[in-house]
């Protein structure tokens, strides 16, 4: 019996030091072996959750073969805190960390974090509109401009959509933002533009969220094409340090456009991209700033599934 409990006081010192130093992959595999859980287990009580992951997956996992990364993954870290009996957020907090280290980032966890919580947010808003996963519209050009404040907020974006339909009956598109950390959606403003008009609209504050339905007053027919511009005045936030676009699907052209203030220019740009927001970040290229017209864009002729933005450095 005393020999049982001194295993018992290592495991649960070694699930101590991984929650405290990681990296995620020794910490999740410590507390598995501290709850005594055969990974059969551990995802039976996954399914209670509402998340499926597989066996194969959460073996490579602990072996750190993979990293979890696509939203269903993320909430399927956030539920083995709970079954493993974890602190809130040990788990997410690591896996962050350990891509914040390969991309030589800090704001990770922050983008990591919110993108669980804001895709399950966004999920239900969608729903209460009574969005489809599906829209029936593939993306044939989206161009986005982003102006930067003399304070260094956000102060507004404006997108252009250029749209197929591919079925018979389309007529809105809805559109989400989302702010800087400490944004007030409900003091943001949107602006229908261009060959649509504003419907119903949703905000979250806890997580930045503003939904928004774009009425086209027309109904598209399956291979109709169609143009909508619209825009969102936010400047609610403090300071703005990047610009990200998330993409679920393939998708036709992307063009970003961030311009600053004249008054607020920072010392240098880049580009980035990544596979999801918990992966390590990539294909980082420096963007030169124009002084007389005070921007920096990137233009990908093709989108892939995953995420581009646009960093900035002020200082």
């Amino acid at each position: 019996m005393p020999h049982a409990t001194q295993q018992a006081d290592i495991v649960t010192a070694e699930l101590d030091t991984a929650l405290k130093g990681g990296p995620f992959h020794v910490a999740l595999r410590a507390a598995i072996a501290a709850r005594g859980l055969p990974l059969q287990r551990v995802q039976h009580h996954l399914t209670r959750y509402g998340v499926r992951v597989g066996v194969t997956s959460l073996s490579y996992w602990q072996q750190g073969a993979r990293r979890p990364q696509r939203p269903e993954s993320l909430r399927a870290v956030r539920a083995l805190e709970e079954i493993l009996h974890l602190p809130d957020e040990s788990l997410i907090r690591l896996l962050a960390e350990t891509g914040d280290r390969s991309s030589g980032r800090r704001s990770a966890f922050r983008s990591y974090r919110s993108l669980v919580e804001a895709s399950d947010v966004s999920r239900r808003l969608l729903t209460e509109l009574d969005a489809p996963l599906d829209d029936g519209l593939h993306t044939l050009g989206h161009h986005e401009r982003v102006r930067i404040g003399p304070v260094r907020e956000l102060a507004e974006r404006e997108s252009q959509h250029i749209v197929r339909a591919h079925r018979d009956g389309v007529d809105r598109f809805v559109a989400v933002h989302h702010g800087d950390p400490g944004c007030a959606p409900e003091r943001m403003t949107v602006h229908a533009l261009e060959n649509c008009r504003t419907g119903r609209v949703r905000r979250h504050h806890e997580t930045g969220l503003l939904v928004v339905e774009l009425l086209f007053d027309t109904r598209l027919r399956a291979g109709d094409t169609f143009l909508f511009r619209y825009g969102v005045e936010d400047g609610t936030a403090g300071v703005s340090r990047e610009y990200v676009r998330g993409f679920g699907a393939a998708g036709g052209q992307y063009a970003l456009q961030v311009r600053f203030d004249a008054g607020a220019l920072p010392v240098r740009c880049h580009r980035f991209t990544q596979n999801s927001a918990a992966a390590p970040r990539s294909g980082r290229q420096e963007l030169p700033v124009s002084e007389r017209h005070r921007s920096v864009h990137l233009v990908e002729p093709r989108v892939r599934s995953g995420i581009v933005g646009i960093g900035w450095d002020w200082d």
